[in-house]
């Protein structure tokens, strides 16, 4: 969960409060929540208290996260080589645009899901 945390906020920069990691990943307040708390005791991450809104806290990677990150961003790439090997350049954009139809399908059933529920 702190590895997820901290490629989500490498790559989502501007999603970087304890809500959106919720909202985003789907993952429960609970988890984030102990996730970040060990992950500010290893010095990967801070967090800080907005000025104008004193409930609304940023959360930032420090330069001890780099390394992590990287290593992460390297096998995320060769994940994708492998996966994707083989196929022209017209398949993998193929794939890619299928696998974000379903990833919008699942999204979409999710909200409606969660709106029955209320």
């Amino acid at each position: 969960m702190e590895y997820d945390i901290l490629m989500f906020l490498h790559n989502n920069p501007q999603n970087n409060t304890a809500a959106e990691i919720v909202k985003i990943r789907k993952s429960t307040k609970s988890h984030v929540s102990t996730s970040l708390k060990t992950l500010e005791n290893k010095g990967l991450v801070e967090r800080k208290q907005s000025k104008e809104n004193k409930k609304h806290i940023e959360i930032f990677l420090l330069d001890k996260a780099e390394l992590i990150v990287e290593a992460g961003l390297n096998a995320q790439k060769e994940f994708a080589k492998n996966v994707l090997s083989g196929m022209t350049e017209e398949e993998k954009h193929m794939c890619m645009k299928v696998f974000d139809k379903i990833c919008n399908n699942a999204e979409k059933c999710l909200r409606e899901h969660k709106e029955r529920d209320l």
